[in-house]
């Protein structure tokens, strides 16, 4: 089984193509903030559908929007968001959300825990000798590990 993993952001949306034992891909889709947000929108969903095909993951594992302050950063992630999850429905994928403080309660253990420690459980989760580059690729491994074993606990249950 594939998760991909979505880390969204207008500027950089973080993705990890994850099974069980091994990263398969990993990266960032960047868009420029000179160009129109609809063209930005297109571009996530163009280049996230190019790696449903490529990979045939099983599902799509995204971290929810958090709204905390900036109201404005929010925007620009729920849009995002919202061309990742277009492009796993238009190939019929599964999407499933994890909120931020569930993705870090998964891999590390606790629900506030630091960035850079969710970061270092990744990485000793995957057997690398460091975390993956660039934080938002390994952010999405994170969301992918998460939806694992949610996965692996609801077929124990």
């Amino acid at each position: 089984m594939f998760v991909l993993g979505i880390d969204p952001g207008l500027t950089t949306t973080g993705y990890a193509v994850v099974g069980n034992d091994e990263i398969v891909a990993l990266g960032v889709i960047r868009t420029s903030p000179a160009d129109p947000i609809p063209n930005r929108l297109a571009e996530i969903r163009r280049d996230l559908a190019g790696l449903i095909r490529e990979f045939s993951p099983s599902v799509m594992a995204i971290e929810q929007v958090f709204v905390n302050r900036n109201l404005q950063t929010a925007t620009s992630v729920v849009r995002a968001s919202g061309a990742a999850m277009i492009a796993a429905a238009e190939a019929g994928l599964l999407v499933v959300e994890y909120s931020p403080s569930a993705v870090k309660s998964a891999v590390a253990g606790y629900g506030r825990a630091p960035k850079e420690q969710v970061q270092r459980m990744v990485a000793a989760r995957m057997g690398l000798s460091e975390p993956p580059s660039p934080p938002d690729a390994a952010d999405a491994v994170a969301i992918a590990l998460c939806h694992l074993q949610q996965h692996a606990l609801s077929r124990r249950v």
